[in-house]
């Protein structure tokens, strides 16, 4: 009796929710549970891709053993590098809900561009590549400024430009047609030849695993101090170890071969940058604002027309660095740069990769994924000898099969609110 009437003196002890949710973050079956709960949600993240890679792979080394030879990944990966480039472009327009047609004609004019200035005119290469480059954004200026100031389509002004662009490509190529790029020099060698030294190679493989334990622990340690469900260090040290793992032993793979191309570490370099300001700058998060609701982003104060001049210049300024890495791949720029299924497979692939095309939802890394189902694909029924149109239809159905499963986890989404 008198224990109970000491404790009825006391204020009651309140359960500590947030004491709950951080001790519990200690079991790390608690990550897998919430991965669980993110996919039934319709986050998906870049799951669908990775599953229908490895099912492309699968078939392709069944049907022909050649694929996963370490010479031929390496090619692939070439390949990959340059349409690669343009695709985190069109990344950046499609976060905010926009279209560029257009970038397969500016790697072509930007390939004919180097040509004429350095080939022909004997210009310095990187002085060359920089007019390159600067006339790549003016173009994604125009088109910013056709949008926002004209209130233009997208669709309709990079599609204009998509015929103004090629006629400007024919015209400086002029009567020949083509031009030569020097074979042997640095330019060409660097898209045909270079790769990282194996060393270099294995010691970049480790920085991804430390870069992901790292800014794991620095956010653990932040929602821990505000008492909000955290990762525990073993599911942060199990996913950081499982990446390096998975690089280590891809690199050694390649390594039995030719080793990973310098190209392609450009290519994944960019991809990181840009992830990190998607992530990690006011800009980024300004991108995702605009493109998941453009009326709410201006009244917080948003510049709401900088952030689709910025989206426009990066995509048109990174087609025009695809262009310059096609024509070192190619050592050459002709009139056929840039045509074809260039453009198709620049969008194909940030759409394939999980970049949405209702805005608000991507990520560079989709570039990086979907880039490399497409060269995959091709590159199978190439070693199968067969015709070009199974590579379109099979593509298109991929195409078709990765904005099925965007509209429906966006449906999923908004169905658990979190859309």
């Amino acid at each position: 009796m008198n224990t109970h009437i000491e404790n009825a003196d006391q204020p009651p002890k309140l359960l500590d929710r947030s004491d709950v949710r951080v001790k519990h973050a200690a079991n790390a079956g608690d990550t897998v549970r919430a991965f669980i709960e993110r996919v039934r949600s319709g986050d998906l993240g870049s799951l669908p891709v990775v599953v229908g890679l490895v099912v492309i792979w699968a078939v392709f080394t069944v049907l022909n053993p050649v694929f996963l030879s370490p010479d031929n990944l390496v090619n692939l990966l070439f390949d990959c590098a340059t349409v690669g480039v343009i695709s985190l472009g069109i990344v950046c327009v499609l976060m905010v809900g926009q279209i560029d047609l257009s970038v397969g004609s500016i790697s072509g004019f930007a390939s004919a561009l180097l040509g004429v200035l350095w080939v022909n005119q004997d210009w310095p290469f990187l002085a060359a590549v920089a007019v390159v480059l600067v006339s790549g954004a003016v173009i994604g200026l125009v088109y910013a400024m056709l949008f926002n100031k004209l209130g233009m389509p997208s669709f309709v002004a990079t599609l204009a430009g998509l015929l103004a662009v090629l006629g400007m490509q024919l015209y400086i190529l002029g009567p020949s047609g083509s031009i030569n790029l020097p074979y042997g020099s640095a330019a060409v060698d660097f898209g045909q030849q270079d790769v990282l030294p194996a060393v270099l190679s294995h010691a970049l493989a480790l920085v991804p695993g430390l870069v992901l334990f790292a800014t794991g622990m620095r956010t653990r340690a932040r929602r821990t101090a505000a008492r909000l469900f955290a990762p525990s260090v073993g599911s942060l040290a199990l996913r950081a170890a499982a990446l390096t793992v998975m690089l280590e032993v891809a690199v050694t793979y390649l390594n039995l071969g030719r080793g990973v191309p310098m190209m392609f570490g450009l290519f994944l370099a960019l991809a990181v940058a840009l992830q990190y300001a998607f992530q990690r700058t006011g800009w980024g998060r300004a991108l995702f604002a605009v493109g998941g609701n453009r009326e709410a982003a201006r009244r917080a104060g948003m510049r709401v027309n900088a952030v689709f001049v910025s989206a426009f210049v990066l995509c048109s300024s990174l087609a025009a660095l695809g262009g310059v890495l096609m024509a070192s791949r190619l050592a050459s720029a002709s009139q056929q740069a840039g045509t074809g299924d260039v453009n198709l497979n620049a969008i194909a692939a940030a759409v394939i990769g999980g970049t949405s095309l209702f805005g608000g939802r991507g990520s560079a890394y989709s570039a990086v994924l979907g880039i490399i189902v497409i060269q995959s694909i091709a590159n199978g029924l190439t070693l199968l000898n067969l015709s070009s149109s199974l590579r379109f239809m099979i593509t298109g159905a991929v195409l078709a099969i990765a904005v099925i499963v965007d509209s429906l986890a966006r449906q999923s989404r908004m169905s658990h609110g979190r859309a």
